[in-house]
């Protein structure tokens, strides 16, 4: 079979299988707790002389 030929099979198994809904799962939502932190870093002025320190070695 050459490559883009139309193969009855293949087009019918997936077919077949976009046809189906899969039905076995849990459909309960997931309570987290706890908190969550970030961490912003250096401010803004700090991270551009740590880069200008970096650009000029």
């Amino acid at each position: 079979m050459s490559m883009g030929a139309y193969d009855d099979d293949e087009h019918e198994r997936r077919e077949k299988q976009a046809s189906t809904v899969d039905t076995d799962f849990d459909d309960e939502r997931t309570i987290y707790h706890g908190q969550v932190e970030y961490d912003s870093g250096d401010s803004a002025e700090a991270l551009l002389n740590q880069f200008q320190e970096i650009k000029s070695n």
